[in-house]
This record gives structure tokens, C-alpha cells and sequence, in this order.
């Protein structure tokens, strides 16, 4: 039990999407919680209540046991509305009341008629009564038919608790529907029944209660432990003298037989006192155990309705998983002059001696023969876009299309999933939230700082680069180095095929083949293969073992700036539009994989060999 309730909390927590009926209220849940968690453990003492319909004199047999008014009886239906409870004196050193109710707030009983006001809290008015044996507790308990629902709740949870049901009937009432549901709950839970027929006439019913006793066992499938009958006299009841006379059955023969027709008064309390306290509770406990662990009605009948609940939502969760709902396709990637530029302000800050003095040289002199060159081009083609500005707008772009995608996507599994996702996917579509959300990605998009972004993404690249793969890093440098050498060299090639001063001009007016060569050629400048086109022999030999290992890297460089974008797009929708749905609903289409489960069904298995 110390294991099985709170793996019972967990599971209903994680299972909270599939909108199953709630464990507070299933009866083998409120049996574990009311009964067995309070109530196992090595000393039996028994809990007995007084239990019937409306106005049948419940707290005048109450009042009986108790040998005082200690319930207040009225002649108006549904009087008592709160439990009132006998203890024996010293039960509460040892142990506490709240304990063995968990449902009820405990107050110590003053006046009889606090149990008939109307009240919200569920109480128990309870008062020490010397007479009772040491380990015995006595209930009167509100109408279990009653108009009013919360004398139903407060009935039924003194029936959990309880070991001993006295069962008060009458003519009017063993066969009333109400009342034969809760004593039906009652034999299903193997409870100790006592039952009491009052207002009867005597002898003329005599040829009678045996045929109300044998349709109320059979309708709810209680064997009575004893059975008595309590004449009709109002003055004897009020005066605490009401007479109670034993009889004996034979339900297991299919009949029921006066077999005794003794007139000597029994008295109650001691019969009570007689009971086999230890047996009794054994049985009701073990009842319990046997509810809890019922395949329909128990345990194994609410992982069944949760296991079925969660494969119905397993396809749309597996739809609704960032890989499969957010589609993030033709993401563009950044010039590879932007790249190469950044990766070459990143060597320069990292140069040291004569490679750095030669490359400064040489960016402020180019830049110097560059400047009339640009300032033409300005002049024909007007003010160039700024590099990552471009890239900018082509984001924007692709981020429209992937969020209609996406709003499209979510209608159609709003239109065609399960009653359970589809309240929480119109949600998200519901008013305005497809402007809302894309009014807040703009938002974030304007503000970002792309050259910041391509900063961080080449400063993590190549720091990896030197950690994982330093031979490859070596040859980097060395090349960087190398070229700062040949300089001068390389300028004149470069000028030649349409890079340079004279390129600033020329490659706009290339054709696309020719373009893309020299994108290439750019790149190998970037990564210090500039030697190569030079002609240097010796450091020729040296780029081209690694000119491939080299590219690839270079590519795999684009592809971690394009992921680092389109994961931010994924990030922003899934924490403004979907939230944390994808992964409640993962975790439900998960749930007999989860450890709560494991637990409750090791438990169950114990419980059934138990």
C-alpha cells in the first residue's frame, strides 16, 4: 500500500491529457485511500455503522448502543446530517481519529443536535463512551438515500471505513433502489452486516420478514451475520428501551426460515462486544484488497481503460512531434562571402609575428586600391545590401512559409484528431493567435544581430575543429600562414581571374559557371590555399591532401548556422504557440513505459497472489 498509492498519484498526474475520469471517486481508490492505507497494521480494533434510509430510526438503534442520546433522532426526513461517533475510553491516547477517518474534520461531541445543521465540511462529532470495549467504534451515519447528495458522499465513506455494517431496514425501505446500491457496494467489499428490521409489527409481519430479508441478500448479495427485529413502539424507541429480538437464517439453502422465534431481548452492544474482532477485520480488510485488485472494477480495469486512452493518442502524438508537425525545409544559408569573412577575421585576431604584420598590410592597402573601385560600383548599381541583410529578408521568407505550413497542419489534426486533442489544438488556433504569433516572430527576428550569430557560429566551429580534429587544424594554420608569404603573389593571380580590385567590377558580369568557380576559389583564399593558385610547389602539395577534408568542413560550417537558425524558429514556436502540448502528449502515448506503471502492476501482482 506504501508503494502503490503514491505511483498511483504519479500516474495520474502524467496521464492528465487523456481526460480519463478522475481516481478520487472510483470506489477501489477511495477504499485504499479511506480504508486500507488508515487502517492496516497489527491491531484490530473495529469500526461499526449504524446504516440505512431516510427516517427509518437509524439514531434511535444508534442511541441504543450507545445507552444514551448520543444522536439526535427526529421525526423529519434526512436529520442527521454529519456522522456521530462512540470510542472507547483511552482509544485516542494510542491513536488518532483523524487518522482513521481521513475524510472527516474530528469534533469533540457537546450537544446531540450539532449533527442535524447543515454544513459544507464534512465532520464527525464524536464523544468517549466507557462502556465499549476497548477496540470497538460506533457510527450513526446520514440517510444514504437522502435528496441531499453530500449525505451520500459523507454515507459512503463511513461504509469504507467501517468492518461492521448494522444495516437498518423496514418495510418501506429494504427494497428501495438507493439503499440496496450502497449494501450492493457493501457485499462486493465482504463487510461484516448486522441487519436490524425496525418498525415492525409484531406477529403480524412474522410471516413476512423472512421474505424482505431474502430479496434484499439477493439483490445485494449480503450474508448477514445476525439478523433482528425491533417493534414498531415510538415511546419504547424514545426511551431507550426499544426491545431487539435475534432471529437465525438459512440464506445458503436458497430460503429463508424462522428457525427461532425467541422473544428474549438481545442486547445489542454486547452482542457487539462478542464479535471476533481480529476475524472480522481480516475479512474486511482482505475484502478491500479484493476490490482493489479486481480485472474489471480495480486496478487492473483502470490501467486497461489508460492503456487503450493512450494508444488512441499515440498517432497524434507521433504527429505532433517537432520532427513531424514543424517541417523546417529549404532553410537558406548564408553567402559564403560572409562566411569567409568572418572566418578570416577570426585567423587574424588569432595571427602572431610576421603572418599578422603582413595580412594587416595587406587588408589596409587592398582596402586603399579597393575604395574608387567600390565607390564606381555604387555609383552604377547604387548602395550594395548589406551582406547578412539580404540573408535577413531570405529568412523571413522562409520562416512565412513554414509557419503556413505548420497553421495548416494543426487545422487539419484540430478537424480529424481525437475528442482529446482537438479542445487543446483549436485553443491554439482560436482569435487571433496565428497573427499574434507571427507579429511576435517578427518581432524577434528584427532584433536579432546576424553577424553576432555567424560570429558564434564560426568561433564554436573552429574551436571544435582545433579540439577534434588538431591535425587538420595544424594544417589550417599552416596554410594561413603560408599565404600571408605569397601575398603579394596571389594578388596578381586573383586580379587576374576576376577577384581583387579589378573583380569588384568583372564578377558581377560573369556568367553563373564562372561565378560559381570562383566562389570556390574564394573559399580555398579563406582557408589560406591561396599558396596553391600562387604555384608554390611545396605548399601546393600540402593544401591539396587536405583541400577536400577542408571543403567538407566548410559545408558542414553552413549547416551549423542553418540548424542554429531553424532551432530558434522551432524553440520560439513550440514556446509560443504549442507550449508544452508535444511533450504532455509524448509522455501519454508513453505511459505504460513510465516507472508509476511498472510499480502499480508489481503491486497489483502481489496484491492477486495475496
Amino acid at each position: 500500500m506504501q508503494r502503490l498509492l503514491p505511483a498511483l498519484d504519479e500516474l495520474e498526474k502524467r496521464a492528465a491529457i487523456l481526460q480519463t475520469p478522475p481516481l478520487a471517486g472510483r470506489e477501489w481508490f477511495e477504499l485504499l485511500r479511506q480504508k486500507l492505507i488508515p487502517q492496516l497494521g497489527d491491531q484490530a480494533f473495529l469500526v461499526v455503522a449504524v446504516v440505512g434510509g431516510t427516517n427509518i430510526g437509524k439514531s434511535v438503534v444508534f442511541n441504543h448502543l450507545a445507552g444514551c442520546k448520543a444522536s439526535a433522532s427526529s421525526p423529519l426526513a434526512s436529520g442527521t446530517k454529519h456522522p456521530v461517533l462512540l470510542v472507547p475510553e483511552g482509544f485516542t491516547a494510542s491513536r488518532r481519529l483523524e487518522d482513521v477517518f481521513p475524510d472527516f474534520v474530528l469534533q469533540e461531541w457537546t450537544d446531540a443536535n450539532l449533527a442535524l445543521e447543515e454544513s459544507s465540511a464534512h465532520r464527525i462529532f464524536w464523544r468517549t463512551a466507557p462502556e465499549l470495549p476497548s477496540s470497538l467504534l460506533i457510527l450513526d451515519t446520514p440517510d444514504i438515500d437522502s435528496d441531499a447528495r453530500v449525505n451520500w458522499v459523507r454515507a459512503d465513506a463511513v461504509r469504507r471505513c467501517a468492518d461492521v455494517l448494522i444495516a437498518v431496514l423496514t418495510q418501506q425501505k429494504y427494497n428501495d433502489a438507493a439503499v440496496k446500491e450502497f449494501f450492493r457496494k457493501a457485499g462486493d467489499e465482504d463487510k461484516s452486516v448486522l441487519i436490524v428490521f425496525n418498525q415492525v409489527l409484531l406477529p403480524e409481519d412474522d410471516p413476512y420478514w423472512p421474505i424482505w430479508l431474502k430479496t434484499f441478500c439477493e439483490e445485494t448479495h449480503i450474508q448477514p451475520d445476525a439478523v433482528y427485529l425491533a417493534p414498531a413502539d415510538r415511546r419504547a424507541a424514545e426511551e431507550l428501551r426499544l426491545p431487539f429480538f435475534e432471529r437465525s437464517q438459512n440464506l445458503n439453502e436458497g430460503s429463508t426460515t424462522n428457525a427461532s422465534t425467541d422473544n428474549t431481548p438481545r442486547n445489542l452492544s454486547a452482542d457487539l462486544a462478542k464479535l471476533k474482532f481480529r476475524e472480522i477485520r481480516m475479512r474486511t480488510l482482505l475484502g478491500s484488497l479484493r476490490e482493489l485488485s479486481h480485472p474489471q472494477r480495480g486496478i487492473p480495469g483502470y490501467l486497461k481503460e489508460l492503456r487503450c486512452a493512450s494508444e488512441d493518442l499515440g498517432q497524434t502524438a507521433e504527429r505532433l512531434t517537432a520532427d513531424s508537425v514543424i517541417q523546417i525545409r529549404n532553410w537558406p544559408s548564408p553567402s559564403n562571402s560572409a562566411v569567409v569573412a568572418e572566418i578570416r577575421k577570426w585567423w587574424q585576431a588569432r595571427q602572431e609575428g610576421w603572418a599578422r604584420t603582413i595580412n594587416s598590410t595587406y587588408s589596409v592597402v587592398g582596402n586603399g586600391l579597393l575604395w574608387p573601385i567600390r565607390a564606381a560600383r555604387r555609383a552604377l548599381q547604387g548602395d550594395p545590401v548589406p551582406v547578412m541583410d539580404d540573408y535577413r529578408s531570405r529568412e523571413w521568407a522562409a520562416i512565412l512559409s513554414v509557419m503556413e505550413e505548420l497553421f495548416d497542419k494543426l487545422q487539419w489534426m484540430a478537424n480529424s484528431g481525437n475528442d482529446v486533442i482537438r479542445p487543446r489544438l483549436e485553443e491554439v488556433l482560436s482569435g487571433s493567435a496565428r497573427a499574434d504569433l507571427l507579429n511576435l516572430l517578427r518581432t524577434k527576428h528584427d532584433a536579432l544581430d546576424f553577424d553576432e550569430e555567424l560570429r558564434d557560429v564560426v568561433n564554436e566551429q573552429m574551436l571544435q575543429l582545433e579540439k577534434t580534429q588538431p591535425d587538420l587544424f595544424g594544417l589550417y594554420r599552416q596554410l594561413n600562414n603560408v599565404s600571408a608569404a605569397v601575398r603579394p603573389v596571389t594578388s596578381v593571380v586573383l586580379f587576374s581571374i576576376g577577384f581583387g580590385p579589378a573583380g569588384e567590377l568583372v564578377a558581377p558580369m560573369l556568367g553563373h559557371a564562372a561565378a560559381s568557380a570562383m566562389v570556390h576559389v574564394v573559399a580555398d583564399v579563406a582557408g589560406g590555399a591561396t599558396a596553391a593558385i600562387a604555384g608554390e610547389a611545396a605548399v601546393s602539395k600540402a593544401a591539396g591532401s587536405g583541400a577536400g577534408m577542408l571543403q567538407a568542413w566548410f559545408h558542414s560550417l553552413h549547416s551549423s548556422f542553418t540548424s542554429r537558425r531553424a532551432a530558434w524558429l522551432t524553440r520560439l514556436i513550440h514556446d509560443e504557440l504549442l507550449g508544452n502540448l508535444p511533450s504532455e502528449l509524448k509522455a501519454a502515448a508513453e505511459l505504460t513505459k513510465c516507472d508509476a506503471w511498472s510499480t502499480i502492476q508489481d503491486c497489483v501482482a502481489t496484491l492477486q497472489r495475496i
